[in-house]
C-alpha cells in the first residue's frame, strides 16, 4: 500500500470507524469488545484488498456480517458474562422511558442466537431488505423470513416491555425508527 492509499484507508477508519462499530456491537449481541475484535478484522482484511476496494463501507459491512456468520456456524459453545450481582427484575409502571428500553433491548438481543440477532440487526438496524440479507448471510429468502418471525416472537417472550414498539393495529414497526444503532 503506497502513501496515498495508507491516508485514504486512514481517512476511512477515521470517519466510518464509529458507525461500523456500533454494528459491529449489535451483531456481537452488545459485547463491545466482542463487536471491536470483529471491526478491527474487518479492518485488516479490507486494508489488505484497499486498492481493489470500490464502496469501502459496503465492503467492510460484508466483512463483518459474513465473520459473524462464520461465528455463529462455529460448533464453540456460548460464552456466558460473569456479572458481580444478579440483574435485577424490570420494574413495572414507569419502566418505559427509552433507556430503560434499549438496556432490555440489549438484553434480549444478548439472548438470541448469534443466527437471530444477525438477521434482526441486518432487517431492522441495517433497514436492508429481505433478499440482500440472504445474499449476505448465503441462504434463501423463505429462511430470513422464517428466521426473522422466529427471532421477533422469541425478542417478544424474552422482553414483553418491548410491547410498545408494536403498533396499536398488530403489525410492529421498524425497530429502527426507535433505536438508531447508537443508542443501543
Amino acid at each position: 500500500m503506497d502513501a496515498q492509499e495508507q491516508d485514504s484507508f486512514r481517512e476511512f477508519v477515521a470517519a466510518r470507524s464509529p458507525a461500523l462499530l456500533k454494528t459491529a456491537v449489535l451483531l456481537s449481541g452488545g459485547d463491545r469488545h466482542a463487536g471491536e475484535d470483529l471491526l478491527q478484522n474487518a479492518l485488516v482484511k479490507a486494508a489488505g484488498r484497499w486498492r481493489r476496494i470500490d464502496e469501502p463501507e459496503a465492503y467492510v459491512r460484508r466483512i463483518l456480517y459474513r465473520q459473524q456468520v462464520s461465528r455463529w456456524r462455529l460448533k464453540w459453545p456460548r460464552r456466558e458474562l460473569a456479572v458481580a450481582e444478579p440483574p435485577e427484575s424490570a420494574a413495572t409502571g414507569d419502566a418505559t422511558s427509552a433507556a430503560e428500553l434499549r438496556i432490555v433491548l440489549r438484553g434480549a438481543l444478548a439472548k438470541l442466537t448469534a443466527r437471530q440477532r444477525t438477521v434482526l440487526v441486518l432487517r431492522y438496524f441495517e433497514d436492508l431488505p429481505e433478499a440482500e440479507v440472504a445474499q449476505l448471510l448465503g441462504c434463501s429468502v423463505g429462511t430470513v423470513r422464517s428466521t426473522t418471525h422466529r427471532s421477533l416472537a422469541r425478542l417478544r417472550s424474552l422482553a414483553p416491555e418491548l410491547a410498545r414498539l408494536d403498533r396499536p393495529d398488530g403489525g410492529s414497526r421498524s425497530m429502527s425508527r426507535d433505536f438508531s444503532p447508537m443508542e443501543v
